[in-house]
């Protein structure tokens, strides 16, 4: 009789382990970064000049063409 209660509570305290280590492991993802919503995402443009890409809050725009620096924009686009 006294293994049975032995073993009852042995189990029980593994239970009570296990349910808490859930617990914490459930608050952790979360919390995690992963769980947090992705940032938005930017057009990119390329400039006219030298066609690097560079995100569109960041181009110089000038009469619908995109640059990447004042020296580009005053150059203007590229002929080929």
């Amino acid at each position: 009789m006294k293994l049975v209660v032995v073993l009852i509570a042995v189990l029980l305290l593994v239970w009570l382990l296990l349910g808490s280590s859930r617990r914490r492991a459930k608050k952790a993802r979360r919390d995690s970064p992963a769980a947090r919503p992705a940032p938005q995402v930017e057009g990119m443009v390329t400039c006219a000049h030298c066609g690097v890409h560079l995100p569109g809050s960041l181009a110089l725009q000038v009469r619908g063409q995109a640059y990447c620096s004042e020296a580009h924009r005053d150059a203007g686009p590229r002929v080929p």
